[in-house]
Protein backbone atom coordinates (compact mmCIF):
# COMPACT_ATOMS: atom_id res chain seq x y z
CA UNK A 1 0.00 0.00 0.00
CA UNK A 2 1.47 3.35 -1.05
CA UNK A 3 0.68 5.85 1.71
CA UNK A 4 2.58 8.76 0.12
CA UNK A 5 4.80 9.12 -2.96
CA UNK A 6 7.76 6.81 -2.43
CA UNK A 7 6.43 5.38 0.84
CA UNK A 8 5.09 1.82 0.94
CA UNK A 9 3.39 0.25 3.96
CA UNK A 10 3.82 -3.51 4.46
CA UNK A 11 1.63 -5.21 7.04
CA UNK A 12 0.85 -8.63 8.43
CA UNK A 13 -1.73 -9.92 10.90
CA UNK A 14 0.81 -11.66 13.13
CA UNK A 15 2.53 -9.53 15.71
CA UNK A 16 -0.60 -7.45 16.31
CA UNK A 17 -1.32 -6.11 12.81
CA UNK A 18 2.31 -5.02 12.71
CA UNK A 19 3.58 -2.75 9.92
CA UNK A 20 6.91 -1.96 8.28
CA UNK A 21 7.68 0.81 5.78
CA UNK A 22 9.73 0.99 2.58
CA UNK A 23 11.06 4.38 1.45
CA UNK A 24 12.12 4.74 -2.19
CA UNK A 25 14.59 7.36 -3.38
CA UNK A 26 15.75 6.51 -6.89
CA UNK A 27 17.06 2.96 -6.82
CA UNK A 28 17.81 3.12 -3.12
CA UNK A 29 15.46 1.65 -0.51
CA UNK A 30 15.35 2.35 3.21
CA UNK A 31 13.36 -0.14 5.29
CA UNK A 32 11.88 0.74 8.68
CA UNK A 33 11.29 -2.38 10.82
CA UNK A 34 11.03 -5.95 9.56
CA UNK A 35 7.70 -7.41 10.83
CA UNK A 36 7.19 -10.53 12.93
CA UNK A 37 7.93 -13.47 10.62
CA UNK A 38 11.52 -14.64 10.48
CA UNK A 39 11.28 -15.54 6.78
CA UNK A 40 10.57 -11.90 5.85
CA UNK A 41 8.10 -13.20 3.27
CA UNK A 42 5.73 -10.20 3.42
CA UNK A 43 8.56 -7.74 2.77
CA UNK A 44 10.13 -9.89 0.04
CA UNK A 45 6.74 -10.25 -1.67
CA UNK A 46 6.26 -6.49 -1.50
CA UNK A 47 9.61 -5.91 -3.17
CA UNK A 48 8.68 -8.32 -5.97
CA UNK A 49 5.42 -6.46 -6.58
CA UNK A 50 7.40 -3.22 -6.80
CA UNK A 51 9.78 -4.81 -9.29
CA UNK A 52 12.64 -4.34 -6.86
CA UNK A 53 15.36 -6.69 -5.63
CA UNK A 54 16.21 -7.27 -2.00
CA UNK A 55 19.70 -5.99 -2.80
CA UNK A 56 18.13 -2.55 -3.41
CA UNK A 57 17.74 -2.18 0.37
CA UNK A 58 20.60 0.02 1.53
CA UNK A 59 19.51 0.56 5.12
CA UNK A 60 17.37 -1.29 7.66
CA UNK A 61 16.42 1.01 10.52
CA UNK A 62 14.66 -0.23 13.63
CA UNK A 63 12.26 1.80 15.74
CA UNK A 64 12.91 -0.30 18.86
CA UNK A 65 13.80 -3.74 20.15
CA UNK A 66 10.46 -5.56 20.41
CA UNK A 67 9.95 -8.93 18.78
CA UNK A 68 7.14 -7.91 16.41
CA UNK A 69 9.45 -5.49 14.61
CA UNK A 70 12.63 -7.58 14.48
CA UNK A 71 11.53 -10.91 13.02
CA UNK A 72 12.96 -10.51 9.52
CA UNK A 73 15.97 -8.35 10.39
CA UNK A 74 18.65 -11.05 10.42
CA UNK A 75 17.52 -12.65 7.15
CA UNK A 76 17.04 -9.36 5.33
CA UNK A 77 20.48 -8.19 6.43
CA UNK A 78 21.99 -11.38 5.03
CA UNK A 79 20.04 -11.27 1.74
CA UNK A 80 20.50 -7.56 1.06
CA UNK A 81 23.86 -6.75 2.57
CA UNK A 82 22.20 -3.65 4.03
CA UNK A 83 23.42 -1.93 7.16
CA UNK A 84 21.22 -2.28 10.23
CA UNK A 85 20.70 0.76 12.46
CA UNK A 86 19.13 1.26 15.88
CA UNK A 87 19.38 3.51 18.91
CA UNK A 88 22.23 2.72 21.28
CA UNK A 89 19.85 1.57 24.03
CA UNK A 90 18.18 -0.99 21.75
CA UNK A 91 21.24 -2.35 19.95
CA UNK A 92 22.10 -5.19 22.34
CA UNK A 93 18.45 -6.31 22.32
CA UNK A 94 18.52 -6.48 18.51
CA UNK A 95 21.81 -8.39 18.60
CA UNK A 96 20.37 -10.91 21.06
CA UNK A 97 22.68 -10.04 23.95
CA UNK A 98 19.92 -8.70 26.22
CA UNK A 99 16.21 -9.31 26.61
CA UNK A 100 13.82 -6.45 26.04
CA UNK A 101 12.90 -4.64 29.24
CA UNK A 102 10.00 -6.34 31.00
CA UNK A 103 6.63 -4.71 31.61
CA UNK A 104 3.94 -5.27 34.24
CA UNK A 105 1.77 -8.39 33.97
CA UNK A 106 -1.29 -6.48 35.20
CA UNK A 107 -3.85 -6.48 32.34
CA UNK A 108 -4.34 -3.02 30.84
CA UNK A 109 -6.69 -1.99 28.04
CA UNK A 110 -6.92 -2.76 25.20
CA UNK A 111 -7.12 -6.38 26.35
CA UNK A 112 -6.52 -7.73 22.83
CA UNK A 113 -2.91 -6.63 23.24
CA UNK A 114 -2.47 -8.51 26.51
CA UNK A 115 -0.76 -11.56 24.94
CA UNK A 116 2.02 -9.25 23.78
CA UNK A 117 2.18 -7.55 27.18
CA UNK A 118 2.35 -10.90 28.97
CA UNK A 119 5.02 -12.21 26.61
CA UNK A 120 7.17 -9.15 27.20
CA UNK A 121 6.53 -9.29 30.93
CA UNK A 122 7.70 -12.91 31.03
CA UNK A 123 10.67 -12.35 28.73
CA UNK A 124 9.29 -14.57 25.97
CA UNK A 125 9.39 -14.20 22.19
CA UNK A 126 13.01 -14.21 21.13
CA UNK A 127 13.89 -13.11 17.60
CA UNK A 128 16.83 -14.25 15.42
CA UNK A 129 19.83 -12.26 16.62
CA UNK A 130 20.89 -9.53 14.22
CA UNK A 131 24.09 -7.49 14.60
CA UNK A 132 23.64 -3.71 14.53
CA UNK A 133 26.11 -1.96 12.23
CA UNK A 134 25.67 1.60 13.37
CA UNK A 135 23.85 3.61 16.03
CA UNK A 136 21.37 6.41 15.49
CA UNK A 137 20.63 9.39 17.69
CA UNK A 138 18.55 12.54 17.59
CA UNK A 139 19.47 14.70 14.62
CA UNK A 140 21.02 11.96 12.50
CA UNK A 141 19.73 11.11 9.04
CA UNK A 142 19.48 7.88 7.09
CA UNK A 143 18.30 7.77 3.49
CA UNK A 144 15.71 10.58 3.16
CA UNK A 145 14.78 10.37 6.83
CA UNK A 146 15.51 12.54 9.84
CA UNK A 147 16.01 10.59 13.04
CA UNK A 148 13.98 11.51 16.11
CA UNK A 149 14.62 10.08 19.56
CA UNK A 150 11.11 9.50 20.95
CA UNK A 151 11.43 7.65 24.27
CA UNK A 152 8.50 6.44 26.32
CA UNK A 153 7.44 3.19 24.73
CA UNK A 154 11.05 2.12 25.25
CA UNK A 155 14.06 4.24 26.27
CA UNK A 156 15.65 4.01 22.84
CA UNK A 157 12.52 4.28 20.72
CA UNK A 158 13.05 6.12 17.43
CA UNK A 159 10.70 7.81 14.97
CA UNK A 160 11.58 8.95 11.46
CA UNK A 161 10.48 12.00 9.48
CA UNK A 162 10.61 12.64 5.73
CA UNK A 163 10.08 16.41 5.92
CA UNK A 164 9.51 17.06 2.21
CA UNK A 165 6.69 14.50 2.09
CA UNK A 166 5.34 15.30 5.60
CA UNK A 167 5.57 11.60 6.43
CA UNK A 168 6.30 10.47 9.98
CA UNK A 169 6.90 6.88 11.03
CA UNK A 170 5.92 6.95 14.69
CA UNK A 171 6.68 3.32 15.49
CA UNK A 172 4.86 2.13 18.60
CA UNK A 173 4.30 5.64 19.98
CA UNK A 174 0.94 5.55 18.15
CA UNK A 175 -1.29 2.59 17.27
CA UNK A 176 -4.45 2.24 15.17
CA UNK A 177 -5.06 -1.40 16.14
CA UNK A 178 -7.11 -2.60 17.91
CA UNK A 179 -8.21 1.03 18.04
CA UNK A 180 -6.61 4.45 17.79
CA UNK A 181 -4.46 5.08 20.85
CA UNK A 182 -1.14 6.42 22.08
CA UNK A 183 0.54 3.09 21.52
CA UNK A 184 -0.33 0.10 23.69
CA UNK A 185 -0.43 1.45 27.26
CA UNK A 186 0.53 -1.87 28.85
CA UNK A 187 3.82 -1.81 26.92
CA UNK A 188 4.73 1.87 27.37
CA UNK A 189 7.52 2.07 29.93
CA UNK A 190 7.51 5.78 30.76
CA UNK A 191 4.24 7.72 30.46
CA UNK A 192 5.78 11.17 30.93
CA UNK A 193 8.42 10.58 28.25
CA UNK A 194 5.79 9.10 25.95
CA UNK A 195 3.56 12.15 26.24
CA UNK A 196 6.52 14.46 25.62
CA UNK A 197 7.38 12.46 22.50
CA UNK A 198 3.80 12.84 21.24
CA UNK A 199 4.03 16.62 21.70
CA UNK A 200 7.30 16.60 19.80
CA UNK A 201 5.84 14.63 16.89
CA UNK A 202 2.77 16.87 16.70
CA UNK A 203 5.02 19.95 16.46
CA UNK A 204 6.54 18.58 13.26
CA UNK A 205 3.24 18.87 11.37
CA UNK A 206 3.02 15.44 9.74
CA UNK A 207 0.21 14.70 7.31
CA UNK A 208 0.84 10.96 6.99
CA UNK A 209 1.76 8.78 9.98
CA UNK A 210 3.04 5.24 9.77
CA UNK A 211 2.26 3.39 12.98
CA UNK A 212 3.76 0.20 14.34
CA UNK A 213 0.45 -1.64 14.80
CA UNK A 214 -2.53 -1.03 12.56
CA UNK A 215 -3.14 0.79 9.32
CA UNK A 216 -1.25 4.02 8.60
CA UNK A 217 -2.93 7.39 9.03
CA UNK A 218 -3.00 8.79 5.50
CA UNK A 219 -4.39 12.29 6.14
CA UNK A 220 -4.68 14.78 8.99
CA UNK A 221 -1.84 13.25 10.99
CA UNK A 222 -1.08 16.29 13.14
CA UNK A 223 -4.73 16.66 14.14
CA UNK A 224 -4.87 12.98 15.07
CA UNK A 225 -1.90 13.33 17.44
CA UNK A 226 -3.53 16.36 19.06
CA UNK A 227 -6.65 14.24 19.51
CA UNK A 228 -4.59 11.81 21.57
CA UNK A 229 -3.01 14.59 23.61
CA UNK A 230 -6.42 16.04 24.46
CA UNK A 231 -7.57 12.80 26.06
CA UNK A 232 -7.44 12.93 29.86
CA UNK A 233 -5.52 9.64 30.01
CA UNK A 234 -2.98 10.60 27.32
CA UNK A 235 -4.79 8.53 24.74
CA UNK A 236 -4.75 5.28 26.67
CA UNK A 237 -8.27 4.32 25.74
CA UNK A 238 -10.89 4.92 23.12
Amino acid sequence: MEVAPGVISVGQRRGGQVHAYVFEVGRSLTLIDTLFDTDASAILNCLRRLGRAVSDIDSIVLTHGHRSHLGGAALLKTLSGAKVYSHEWEADIVSGDRKAQAVSLKPIRPFRTYPFQAGLGLGLGRHPACPVDDLLKEGDSVGPLQVLHTPGHTPGHLAFLWPERRVLVAGDAIATWPYFSAGWPGLNLNKAQHRSSLHRMASLGPEVIGVGHGDPITAGGTERIHELLERPTSGEGR
